[in-house]
């Protein structure tokens, strides 16, 4: 928990260093997922964010009310949503990347590659 919280204060600094803000700490668990893959449906989003249906709609919201993303309905099930990045969100996804590349310098190819094990382990308990 404190290494996620520890990454979005890390990925805020950074987007209000570049002029961003508005953009809250907790939008990193969100959007980080979107700059992997676009257009997620709003269930698959809130797996890989780890977060609850309700907290990610809640979030998706917000996200939404700044400008980040467009919610559209899910063209093959029409019960379903799918969250799009805007052009503005994508000029965040610098600003992402090099905080993720900044973090990663810190460590060596090896210390990378277990501390990704580890924490996929700890996230499958």
């Amino acid at each position: 928990a404190k290494a996620g919280q520890r990454w979005n204060e890390r990925l805020y600094e950074a987007f209000v260093a570049a002029g961003f803000p508005e953009v809250r700490p907790a939008y990193g668990s969100v959007l980080v997922p979107l700059f992997e893959e676009d257009g997620l449906r709003q269930g698959e989003l809130a797996r890989r964010a780890r977060l609850s249906k309700q907290t990610l709609t809640t979030m998706a919201r917000a996200l939404e009310r700044d400008g980040l993303v467009e919610r559209r309905p899910d063209p093959g099930d029409a019960r379903a949503t799918r969250l799009y990045l805007t052009a503005r969100a994508e000029r965040l996804r610098p600003v992402a990347e090099r905080v993720v590349a900044e973090l990663e310098a810190g460590l060596s190819r090896r210390d990378r590659s277990e501390a990704k094990r580890l924490l996929s382990r700890l996230l499958d308990l």
